[in-house]
């Protein structure tokens, strides 16, 4: 299911011997736009120091009473390696991170987790997804990539190939890959407050100096796309719609991987 990232922060995350503090921001590579860890504020605990915890440690997310429990304790959690979260995570510290852990880097393999297309495998769950992209790491992001934080490229503007269509509001995240599906991206300064979705594979160009997303679309292709609701959960049928209409496969296609230049 796709979920709000907005949404998630605030949570509770949960060690095997206590709470470790509260979801503040998430980090994603600016390859796949996968979420690679979600940065907690520990609050008095740890002096108000910031950790990072990758969805490999988490469980199920209990929407109801707002909680993340993770398979960790708190003095691992501890331990951790510092990180500063207002600047991008370079791939030494990523390296550093999970050598503490003990856990397989995701660059290594061709799916979005490595060997895996899920952060954590579920027994009696397939632990790929036949439709998922296959990712041929380059030089560039198998060497020093850098996780992007979402808190900073939340405001972000999206560029049309004519013009600016508004800017990133909310990223929806698919609750068991961790990856960004779409931008919510809000086009108030241009037609009236409407919100539409752009998804992270529609991407063409990132001006991280700029602020700036850019899209292989026109304006006038985007202001006439079905329009998004954010007050339920995104259905299949709706994301079929949107595709359809951009005449591009969406994620669960077999078809995907011809339309993008990235996967094998």
């Amino acid at each position: 299911m796709l979920r709000s990232v907005n949404a998630l922060r605030g949570f509770t995350i949960g060690a095997t011997d206590g709470d470790v503090g509260r979801v503040e921001a998430f980090y994603f590579d600016d390859t796949s736009f996968t979420i690679r860890h979600l940065v907690v504020d520990t609050g008095g605990w740890l002096g108000g120091r910031k950790v990072l915890i990758s969805p490999r440690a988490l469980g199920d997310i209990d929407w109801d009473d707002r909680r993340i429990d993770a398979a960790l304790t708190k003095a691992q959690v501890e331990k951790s390696p510092d990180i500063d979260t207002d600047r991008p995570v370079s791939r030494q510290q990523e390296i550093e991170y999970y050598r503490y852990y003990g856990y397989p880097s995701y660059w290594s393999g061709p799916y979005l987790w490595g060997s895996y297309s899920f952060p954590v495998v579920s027994p009696g769950r397939s632990a790929t997804l036949e439709h998922e992209r296959r990712w041929e790491w380059g030089p560039q992001e198998s060497g020093d990539p850098h996780l992007r934080s979402s808190a900073a490229v939340i405001g972000y503007h999206i560029a049309a190939t004519d013009g600016d269509i508004g800017h990133v509001e909310d990223f929806l995240v698919d609750d068991e890959t961790w990856c960004i599906r779409y931008m919510v991206v809000d086009t108030s300064n241009w037609w009236f407050g409407r919100k539409v979705l752009v998804s992270s594979e529609w991407i063409t160009r990132v001006d991280w100096s700029e602020s700036l997303l850019r899209v292989d679309m026109t304006r006038e292709k985007v202001k006439n796309s079905p329009e998004y609701d954010s007050s339920g959960h995104v259905q299949r049928e709706y994301e079929r719609r949107l595709h359809d209409y951009y005449g591009r496969p969406g994620y669960w296609s077999e078809r995907r991987d011809e339309a993008n230049p990235k996967a094998r």
